[in-house]
């Protein structure tokens, strides 16, 4: 009884006092760690915070040694979440599942077709690891609708409620998304002075830190997962709030910056470059995925993570069912471009994505996460890439050697500049 009431506790304070969540979670964790003398063999303890996988691994294991069972859950949905049912994603000491099963999946969100929002995610620390990689490519999500709402506003000279328009006519589309919804709700938001909210606020964004993460994790594993990336820099840069409004005095930008084309035509060519966006993130967090799971001999369903994140999540979206299907149709999909549906829906809209990204970069928007999807989609489909030339400057100025095509696993230095030795340096990657 004392753990069940912690746990409601917990659950009261990661959800409604969101400010203390940090602090909580360390007093809550030495009060867990003060009764696990008290509990037996056989009992559970669920973490339902946004934890760090590897915390997760690590307190499975230590407590697996006496016999206890812990469940690391990643938990999404905000306040509605909270109210209508989250989306929830356990992972941990798999014994525990039959245990928590029917609680954790009647009280998850439900999608149309009644499917609960949950399942088990897999071993040790991947329930975490899931939820982190959601929280990554929500940051992904969140900084491409900005990037087309600046192209809307600086470019095209929208107004606000014109704006809140074309978002809710959006959300009839592929784009259909909890986040769209909430963006034209956002939009024509007006305050007590019946004025626009939106333009009264301070444009330095926060972050709890689940995207910087992610985007650890992509370079700790060498996954190019750059859109999360970006997205994390993007909101770094926005806190440079007093810097930049020196620059803004300072540095000019280029010399076009007006519009001249049809407005009409140019606002469905965002939609689809924000469409195309939105798949290269997806599919780079589904790589990460793959990789950790690769890493730490994890089990798990891609297709049934998809069906997690289709409602009660802040990413839920009528297109996590494509993914779905995607991997529905291939359970060892490498990759989300690689099966017809996507690739067929990147193709269809590589001119629209190409001539917004030329356009802002010709008016001067920053789009960080638009354009390092192009150049992820660009590089992928590349079958030769200059890093030729990066392995010829490693061995020229360190030795570090290269592989030739034609001997795939021999690793060769040459004595470049004539005067140089025949020691190399060994291979390894860091």
């Amino acid at each position: 009884a004392p753990l069940i009431r912690l746990l409601k506790v917990r659950s009261v304070v990661q959800w409604v006092f969101p400010i203390w969540t940090k602090y909580c979670r360390l007093i809550l964790f030495f009060l867990f760690w003060l009764q696990v003398p008290l509990l037996e063999a056989g009992d559970i303890i669920i973490d339902g915070g946004n934890s760090e996988y590897r915390d997760t691994t690590r307190r499975c294991k230590e407590l697996q040694e006496k016999g206890i069972l812990f469940v690391g859950s990643g938990v999404s949905g905000g306040e509605e979440g909270a109210r209508y049912g989250p989306s929830l994603m356990p992972g941990g000491d798999k014994e525990a599942w039959p245990h928590i099963k029917k609680i954790f999946q009647s009280i998850a969100a439900k999608v149309n077709t009644g499917e609960p929002c949950c399942d088990w995610v897999g071993e040790e620390g991947a329930g975490h690891f899931v939820k982190m990689v959601h929280n990554g490519i929500e940051y992904g999500d969140m900084q491409l609708i900005c990037e087309a709402y600046h192209l809307m506003k600086d470019i095209l000279g929208m107004e606000h409620d014109e704006m809140a328009t074309v978002f809710g006519e959006w959300n009839k589309t592929e784009l259909d998304s909890f986040l769209i919804e909430i963006t034209a709700n956002i939009l024509k938001f007006r305050d007590s002075d019946s004025k626009h909210l939106l333009p009264k606020i301070k444009d330095s964004a926060g972050q709890k830190g689940t995207g910087k993460w992610t985007a650890i994790s992509a370079l700790e594993y060498g996954v190019p997962v750059t859109l999360i990336g970006e997205a994390v820099f993007a909101r770094c840069l926005s806190s440079l709030k007093d810097e930049r409004v020196q620059a803004s005095k300072r540095l000019d930008g280029p010399k076009m910056t007006q519009f001249s084309g049809n407005k009409k035509a140019f606002l469905e060519d965002i939609r689809k470059a924000l469409y195309a966006s939105k798949i290269i993130s997806y599919a780079q967090g589904f790589m990460l995925l793959r990789q950790a799971a690769k890493e730490f001999g994890w089990t798990i369903n891609y297709g049934g993570i998809a069906l997690m994140w289709r409602g009660g999540c802040i990413i839920r979206s009528a297109f996590l069912g494509k993914i779905k299907d995607a991997f529905d149709r291939n359970p060892d999909l490498q990759n989300l471009l690689l099966d017809d549906f996507f690739k067929k829906a990147v193709e269809d809209c590589q001119d629209s994505w190409r001539h917004v990204i030329s356009t802002g970069v010709q008016i001067g928007i920053p789009m960080p996460c638009f354009t390092t999807a192009l150049s992820f989609y660009d590089g992928y489909r590349h079958e030769m890439l200059p890093a030729n030339l990066i392995q010829a400057q490693r061995d020229y100025f360190g030795a570090h050697t290269y592989e030739l095509l034609s001997k795939p696993g021999e690793f060769i230095h040459t004595n470049w500049t004539g005067h140089g030795g025949n020691v190399s340096s060994s291979s390894y990657n860091a």
